[in-house]
């Protein structure tokens, strides 16, 4: 398959964009090639520049859950373009809405919308800090909460020291009020609370883990995040940014009946659109600026583009047997892949969760980080090239979660399902 085009683009990408690319993920570098250069898409497929057509199963990580150029999307996002692309003024579309996650999300009595996860994430941290009067927070190893300083935190020598900072440019200074567990174990959680107790503002986690790879909670785990919170006064974050909308209308949070005092969220509920959102309880909402003294605040947050997007793509996901449908697709292209892995004699570990799945290159079981980490990502990068050599479209990386759309057809799954037989097989 040829890539000129996209390689060229990306050589001239690299002399004004730092590695020629937006966001890191996107330059391939885990798997060793050069980045594809998108043109356009339609439904479940993507076309490079050079004219090569993909079934698409990042799905611009996550948003696109009807599909690439919906036409209800389309024409909402066209109309409200005719009138103006943004204020910095309030429209009637933010309140639409904001009534429409209320509604869906259990947790959310109010919400704050802004332009994306990472300023949910953020937002919803300092929140959280200002309503308990506490600096600390927790957060697990293998999560991704955006790239705010206090988020970019590894875990120090020992679980119940410090965090130490994960990035250049974050100080140590704000890294040690950062506390992480390990995702799955509620043991290393209780360790970290007796160890710090009355200091800890808030736990955020995915319930279920997206950026290590789709791990799923083990049974209990969120449960007993709920009861650590209750008990000690520590407010629970739900990252639902990945999750929220995708696995079930209401999320995670739908799906497993644990409710959290917060939650953020981001890519569906703007169509495709930059768009990101926090919400939680009445008596904690409040307290944000302007009803409250805790301060936020956005230029583009609740911007009418993305507003009218967000609400054409819970219109459709609000349709009889949208989820269904979904969870059937989403099942045959899971089992699909892991049957042809197993076919071929390769052993691969595979989980899913409604429209989230993925292909650990592991014989053992992924929980954790720990055990994720484990994986062999150069088989990985060779599946990876071998599928884009069979005209599908995964994330260039072990430990990113695959989407599936409800423009999937019967067609694309089976031809995923042989291109996958083809490369297990290619790497046995």
């Amino acid at each position: 398959m040829n890539h000129e085009r996209s390689s060229v683009l990306f050589q001239q990408a690299k002399a004004v964009i730092p590695g020629g690319v937006n966001s890191p993920v996107r330059a391939f570098k885990s798997v060793g090639a050069d980045p594809l250069f998108i043109k356009k898409a339609a439904g479940s497929h993507i076309y490079d520049e050079d004219g090569n057509d993909f079934v698409d199963y990042v799905g611009s990580w996550g948003p696109m859950i009807v599909g690439h150029c919906h036409p209800d999307i389309l024409k909402a996002v066209q109309d409200t373009m005719a009138s103006g692309a943004s204020f910095g003024a309030p429209t009637e579309r933010e309140t639409i809405l904001a009534n429409m996650v209320i509604d869906a999300v259990p947790s959310i009595e109010m919400v704050r919308m802004v332009s994306s996860g990472t300023e949910a994430t953020m937002s919803a941290i300092r929140l959280a800090r200002g309503y308990t009067g506490r600096d600390k927070i927790m957060k697990f190893s293998g999560c991704y909460h955006g790239h705010s300083d206090s988020l970019l935190v590894k875990a120090g020598s020992g679980m119940a020291t410090f965090g130490v900072p994960d990035s250049p440019g974050v100080p140590a200074d704000f890294a040690k009020h950062t506390l992480t567990a390990e995702f799955n174990s509620l043991a290393s959680v209780k360790e970290l609370v007796a160890g710090n107790r009355g200091a800890i503002a808030c736990i955020i986690v995915e319930p279920i883990a997206g950026n290590m790879g789709t791990v799923p909670p083990r049974e209990g785990f969120l449960e007993g995040l709920r009861e650590i919170c209750t008990n000690e006064g520590i407010i629970l974050i739900f990252d639902e940014v990945m999750c929220g909308f995708r696995v079930a209308y209401g999320g995670m949070q739908e799906l497993t009946g644990v409710t959290p005092d917060m939650t953020t969220l981001g890519k569906i509920i703007g169509g495709g659109l930059p768009v990101g959102a926090f919400g939680g309880t009445r008596e904690i909402m409040e307290k944000l600026s302007p009803a409250g003294g805790i301060y936020q605040a956005g230029t583009l947050s609740g911007n009418p583009l993305a507003m009218s997007a967000g609400i054409a793509t819970l219109n459709i996901l609000k349709q009889p047997g949208f989820y269904e449908a979904l969870e059937e697709k989403s099942r045959a292209v899971a089992e699909g892949i892991a049957k042809a892995a197993k076919d071929a004699g390769y052993p691969i570990y595979s989980t899913r969760i409604g429209s989230m799945f993925c292909a650990f290159f592991s014989k053992g079981e992924v929980f954790d980080w720990p055990t994720a980490s484990q994986c062999d990502t150069r088989a990985f990068a060779r599946y990876f090239l071998g599928m884009l050599d069979e005209g599908v479209y995964l994330a260039p990386s072990q430990f990113e979660t695959a989407f599936v759309s409800a423009a999937h057809s019967e067609a694309d799954i089976e031809k995923t399902i042989a291109a996958a037989a083809k490369c297990f097989k290619m790497i046995a």
